[in-house]
């Protein structure tokens, strides 16, 4: 057999057993029969796929009351308690550490300043970091399975490569090789809203369709497009970056070297640079008395009719608008999820956005289009968790754990 043979017969291995696993885990309780019917899978193979999960303790047996009222059925669900992840997510100046089960489940979670100048000092740092995280979670840890780490930047999700990041010079940082020669165990490296965006898909805002986009409004500004359930990624492995679409060509320059970007006018320190010019012009303001111009002051006073505030972000949402119809004809989803601290005045923020909406997309294309807010903006480690479930549900990480 020729190595392209035997490559073949794993791809062909490890999509099986992701078939079944997937629908256990998505569908389960299910019975074998219902594997096989649903995957299309011969029985045999469904049985010996499923010998193999229980065996490694990633499936379990149920006893399902059967409806004739005869044989009990027995069906599989997935054993989730037993295996832990750590999930990481890098911010520019800080890192967020959790360990979560197989099921999402959060069992433990730290957030520390982290400043890095230079590749060598991330990947120390994070190193650092990991190890500091075990030794204070070993009392709670079963078996480590994986790692997962989301960052601003460009990331090649398939190789672990860090292409480019804001703010520190990157050459092509082999993360996911780092990770995986310290510790021993698989390690996924993704764009942290992609990642975002995939864990709406699978746990958050939303799980109910195929087709959403998820933009961010952070430091920066971005999107993560999924197509059919999956990340859309494209030639470099990255797309999503609404942040770098020209609003105002006279506007301001942006970090990427362009003017007038999305970014420079819809993002967090842009918004609070904007009120804080208005207030030191003297345009009277609830905000002018407060110690600290933030997200959410600015939000607060627009929900409380602050006239500086709320115009402050109906621009915004005019702005956002702009770029997303651009995204809803391109790509026609269900669902946008809007994340973000302007999210805390979502009623203003939305309202501009739909009105951009309405005025520049196709109208089949926005019709009862829902506009919603990130349901686990405030679990940031949720993205890199998510990589590792789609792993698993894509047979990547599952097979691995199978060969063990």
């Amino acid at each position: 057999m020729t190595g392209g043979q035997i490559g073949n017969v794993d791809l062909v291995k490890q999509l099986n057993s992701a078939a079944v696993y997937r629908l256990i885990d998505l569908q389960g309780p299910i019975s074998r029969i219902q594997v096989a019917d649903v995957s299309q899978l011969a029985p045999a193979s469904v049985t010996k796929i499923t010998r193999q999960l229980l065996e490694r303790g990633l499936i379990k047996e149920v006893a399902q009351q059967a409806s004739t009222g005869g044989r009990r059925a027995i069906s599989l669900t997935t054993e989730t308690d037993p295996f832990h992840s750590i999930a990481i997510r890098l911010g520019r100046d800080y890192i967020q550490t959790s360990l979560y089960d197989l099921s999402g489940k959060e069992l433990a979670s730290e957030y520390q300043p982290f400043i890095y100048q230079n590749q060598q000092q991330l990947l120390d740092g994070i190193i650092a970091h990991i190890r500091q995280f075990l030794a204070a979670n070993q009392a709670k840890l079963k078996e480590l399975i994986a790692f997962g780490i989301t960052l601003p930047g460009l990331v090649n999700p398939e190789t672990g490569v860090v292409e480019y990041m804001p703010n520190t010079d990157i050459d092509k940082l082999a993360l996911s090789d780092a990770i995986r020669d310290n510790f021993g165990v698989e390690c996924f490296v993704g764009n942290d809203v992609r990642g975002m965006a995939l864990a709406e898909h699978y746990f958050g805002a939303s799980r109910d369709c195929k087709d959403s986009i998820l933009v961010s409004v952070h430091r920066g500004t971005g999107a993560g497009i999924i197509v059919n359930g999956q990340v859309f990624l494209g030639y470099n492995r990255n797309v999503g970056e609404i942040g770098h679409v020209q609003i105002d060509p006279i506007g301001d320059k942006c970090q990427c070297g362009n003017f007038g970007c999305l970014e420079t006018v819809a993002s967090n320190p842009a918004i609070i640079t904007r009120v804080n010019n208005l207030i030191s012009q003297g345009y009277p303001t609830s905000l002018a008395n407060v110690e600290s111009v933030t997200m959410a002051a600015i939000c607060e006073a627009a929900n409380n009719g602050d006239e500086l505030a709320t115009q402050t972000l109906l621009r915004v949402g005019n702005q956002l608008g702009k770029a997303i119809a651009m995204t809803i004809n391109l790509f026609n989803p269900q669902k946008i999820v809007i994340a973000g601290d302007v999210t805390l005045a979502q009623e203003i923020l939305f309202h501009a956005i739909r009105r951009c909406i309405e005025n520049q997309s196709l109208k089949t294309f926005h019709n009862n289009l829902p506009i919603v807010a990130s349901e686990l903006y405030q679990q940031p480690t949720m993205g890199a968790f998510a990589m590792i479930k789609r792993a698993m549900l894509n047979g990547v990480l599952l097979q691995k754990l199978l060969e063990e």
